[in-house]
C-alpha cells in the first residue's frame, strides 16, 4: 500500500456524518488500486478443479481484489460501523449498506455539490493549492453522481471565484490566450 492511499484512508474514517466526502475518498482509492471493478461485475462461481488457467485467474484476481478492498473500506470506517460490516463478504454488499445508511440520493449529492462549486470563493491569504484541491474534491462528487464537468470548465469555475489579488494573473491569462488544464493551473498560481 503506497503513502497516499494510506494518507487517504487515514484522512477520515467514516463515521456516518461524512459519507460524501468518504465515498469520494474510497472510490479514489479504489480507481488508484485498480480494485472498483469488484463494485460493478459479479464474482463468477468457484472453478472446478479441472477449469482452465484464464477461468481460475479471473476467479482469483476478483476474490484477492475484493478481499483487498473491503480491508481498505472496513479500516476506513468507525469501529462501530467496521464490526457491523465486517460479516459482509463482498464490497459491494458493504457498500449498498453503508449507502442504505447514510447515503443521499444521487440528484441531492450533485445539488449540494454544484451549489458548493459555483459559491465556493477563495479567501484572500489562503493557500491556492488547498483551494484546488477542495474544488476538485466537489468536481469528483458531481462527477460519481452523474454531473460530470469538463476540465475546461473546472478551470473557469476555479479562475472565476479566486481573489481580486490575482485579477493580473487573469489578465494575462486572456491577453495572451492561455489555456489551462488542472496541472498547468496548479502550478502557476
Amino acid at each position: 500500500m503506497n503513502n497516499s492511499i494510506i494518507q487517504l484512508l487515514a484522512s477520515e474514517k467514516l463515521n456516518g456524518d461524512n459519507y460524501s466526502a468518504w465515498k469520494s475518498n474510497l472510490n479514489t482509492i479504489l480507481v488508484v488500486d485498480n480494485l472498483r471493478f469488484v463494485l460493478t461485475e459479479e464474482c463468477c462461481q468457484a472453478p472446478a478443479s479441472n477449469a482452465n488457467r484464464t477461468i481460475r485467474e479471473a476467479y482469483d484476481r476478483w476474490i484477492k481484489a475484493n478481499e483487498k478492498a473491503r480491508v481498505y473500506i472496513l479500516a476506513n470506517m468507525s469501529d462501530v460501523l467496521a464490526k457491523k460490516h465486517e460479516s459482509l463478504a463482498t464490497t459491494k454488499e458493504i457498500i449498498d449498506s453503508l449507502r442504505e445508511m447514510f447515503g443521499q440520493p444521487s440528484w441531492s449529492l450533485r445539488h449540494e455539490a454544484i451549489k458548493h462549486i459555483y459559491t465556493k470563493w477563495m479567501k484572500e491569504g489562503t493557500s491556492v493549492r488547498e483551494h484546488i484541491l477542495d474544488m476538485m474534491m466537489y468536481f469528483n462528487i458531481a462527477k460519481v453522481n452523474g454531473r460530470p464537468i469538463d476540465e475546461a470548465n473546472q478551470v473557469s469555475f476555479i479562475l472565476q471565484f479566486i481573489p481580486k489579488s490575482f485579477i493580473p494573473f487573469e489578465t494575462n491569462a486572456s491577453l495572451n490566450k492561455i489555456e489551462f488544464n488542472f496541472t498547468t493551473l496548479l502550478n502557476e498560481l
